[in-house]
C-alpha cells in the first residue's frame, strides 16, 4: 500500500476515525490496534514477511528484558551479540548474499552461479525495521533505557505503519515511550500533520515523479544523448531522490501527527549546505545518525588519531552507501562522499556551518549562494554513482557531459516551475519543520489558495501510483 494510492487514501481515515473514536479509552487496546492496521499496511504488499517482523520483534524485545535480568552477567552480553547477529544476519541474507555469492562467482568461478544464488525477494523496508529494532537492543544494553515489558507496546514501536517501510528510522528512547503513554488529539497538531502529508504528496507527485519519466528515459539510453542533456538528467535526479524521499518522510511524519505521535525530522533542506558535512547533516537525518551514534563514536569518532579517523570516516561513508543496496555502486558513492568528507573532518571544519543559512535574511549572500552551489554539485556528482547501474556506467556517463550539444528540454516548463515552487517555498521556510508550514500566514483565504493550488498542480501531475525509491532498500 503506497502513501500517494487510492488504497491508502480510504485507509487512513478509517484508522484515523477508529483509532480516536473506538480504542482511545484504553491505551492497550490502542496499541493494539496500531499493531494489526500496521500489519495489515505491510501485508498489502506480501503477508508472509509480517513473519520477518515479528520475529525481528520478538528477538528484540525478549533480549532486552534478558540483558537487564543478566546484567553485570556475560550472558547479557552474549544476548546482546546474538540479537544483533540474528537481525544482521536475516538482513543480510535477503538482502546481499546473491550480490555477494554472484561477485564470488566472477572472482574465482568464471562468473558460473549455477547452484549459488537463492533469488530471495527483498522484503518492503527491512533495513529501515532492522535498524530501529536494534536501536531498542543496544539502548538497553548501554543502559541508555530501560527495557519495556508491555510487548504490544514493543510490537507497535516496532511495526508504526507511517514510517514502516521507509522511516524516519526512529530511536526507542525517543518512539517507544510514546506508545507507553496515553495520546490526546490535538486539532492544530492534526492540522499541521495535513499540510505536511499534502507538502510530501506535492514533492513526490510533482517534482520525483516528473522528474522521473525524465531521468529514466535519458539514464535508460545515455550514449545517445548529449552532455547537456546527461548534466539536465542528472540534475533532475538530485530533484527526484530528495522529492521522492523527503517526501515520503513529510508523509510519514504529518501522518503520525494525526494519531498524536511525534517522529524525528529526517530532512533540513540539504541542498541549502554550506558544505558536504553540513549536507550530510541535513540528508536521510536518522540515517546519519544511527551510524554516528552506533558505529562512528563507539570506534572513537573524531577523539583518536588522524588514522583511525580516516578509517572510521570511510567505515560510516561504506556502510552508509552498502546499507542502500547490494550493489559497487553504492559502496562508490559512499565512499565518494568520504573523500569529501575528510578534509573538513581533518581541518576541524566539519561542523562550521549549524546554524540556518542566511538567517534573519531574505537572501543568501554571494559567498554563501556559491557556497550552495559548489555542494550541490559535488552531490549530483555522487547521484550519478547512485543511480546508474555499474561504476563504469556512471563514469562514462560523466565523462560525456562536458562534449555539451544540445539540450533535450521537451516538456521541462511545468517540471522546472514545480521544483522553483519547491526550493522557494522551503528557503522562505527554512527554519521551519516543513515546507508548508504556514504559522506566519495570518490570512486564511491565502492560505487555502496555496492548499488549492497545490492540490491542483497533484491532479495536473499524477500519472499513476509510482513507488517510492527507497522502498527497495
Amino acid at each position: 500500500m503506497l502513501f500517494n494510492s487510492l488504497e491508502f487514501a480510504i485507509f487512513l481515515p478509517i484508522v484515523f476515525l477508529l483509532y480516536w473514536f473506538v480504542f482511545q479509552r484504553n491505551l492497550k487496546a490502542q496499541n493494539l490496534f496500531i499493531v494489526a492496521a500496521s500489519y495489515f499496511f505491510y501485508g498489502c504488499w506480501d503477508w508472509r514477511f509480517l513473519f520477518l517482523i515479528a520475529l525481528t520483534s520478538l528477538c528484540s524485545w525478549g533480549s532486552g528484558l534478558l540483558i537487564e535480568r543478566h546484567r553485570g552477567h556475560p550472558v547479557a552480553k552474549a544476548v546482546h551479540i546474538l540479537n544483533i547477529v540474528l537481525n544482521l544476519g536475516i538482513l543480510a541474507l535477503f538482502k546481499y548474499y546473491d550480490f555477494f555469492a554472484t561477485s564470488f562467482a566472477r572472482a574465482f568461478l568464471h562468473g558460473n552461479t549455477d547452484g549459488l544464488l537463492l533469488h530471495l525477494v527483498l522484503p518492503v523496508g527491512i533495513s529501515f525495521y532492522t535498524f530501529q529494532a536494534l536501536s531498542y537492543s543496544i539502548d538497553v544494553y548501554r543502559q541508555k533505557m530501560a527495557p519495556v515489558r508491555d510487548i504490544i507496546q514493543f510490537f507497535a514501536f516496532v511495526s508504526f505503519f507511517p514510517q514502516l517501510v521507509a522511516g524516519p528510522i526512529e530511536r526507542a528512547t525517543n518512539l517507544l515511550p510514546q506508545f507507553g503513554q496515553a495520546r490526546h488529539f490535538d486539532y492544530d497538531t492534526a492540522v499541521d500533520g495535513l499540510r505536511q502529508i499534502l507538502w510530501g504528496l506535492f514533492k513526490k507527485i510533482a517534482i520525483a515523479d516528473g522528474c522521473g519519466l525524465f531521468v529514466d528515459r535519458v539514464f535508460g539510453a545515455y550514449q545517445e544523448q548529449s552532455g547537456f542533456t546527461l548534466a539536465i538528467a542528472a540534475v533532475l535526479f538530485a530533484f527526484q531522490i530528495y522529492g521522492d524521499f523527503s517526501g515520503y518522510s513529510d508523509i510519514a511524519i504529518g501522518t503520525s501527527k494525526l494519531f498524536g505521535i511525534r517522529l524525528m525530522r529526517n530532512f533540513n533542506n540539504p541542498y541549502f549546505s554550506r558544505d558536504i558535512a553540513e549536507f550530510w547533516r541535513r540528508w536521510h537525518i536518522s540515517l546519519t545518525t544511527w551510524f554516528r551514534d552506533y558505529v562512528y563514536i563507539p570506534l572513537g569518532g573524531s577523539r583518536v588519531s588522524k588514522a583511525k579517523i580516516v578509517r572510521n570516516t570511510f567505515i560510516i561513508f561504506l556502510l552508509s552507501g552498502f546499507w542502500h543496496g547490494a550493489n559497487w555502486t553504492f559502496l562508490a558513492w559512499g565512499a565518494y562522499h568520504a573523500l569529501l568528507f575528510l578534509p573538513l573532518i581533518l581541518l576541524g571544519r566539519n561542523r562550521k556551518y549549524t546554524n540556518t543559512i542566511a538567517e534573519g535574511r531574505a537572501l543568501p549572500s554571494l559567498t554563501e549562494l556559491l557556497q550552495m552551489t559548489l555542494t550541490f554539485v559535488l552531490a549530483v556528482i555522487g547521484w550519478v554513482f547512485f543511480r546508474a547501474d555499474t561504476i563504469s556506467q556512471a563514469w562514462h556517463y560523466l565523462t560525456l557531459i562536458p562534449h555539451g550539444g544540445q539540450p533535450d528540454l521537451t516538456g521541462l516548463a511545468p517540471l522546472c516551475a514545480y521544483i522553483l515552487i519547491m526550493l522557494t517555498t522551503e528557503w522562505l521556510n527554512r527554519s521551519r519543520e516543513h515546507g508548508l508550514d504556514l504559522r506566519n500566514i495570518k490570512s486564511h483565504p491565502l492560505k487555502f489558495t496555496i492548499y488549492y493550488l497545490i492540490i491542483i498542480i497533484l491532479f495536473l501531475s499524477y500519472n499513476g501510483t509510482e513507488s517510492f525509491i527507497y522502498f527497495q532498500f
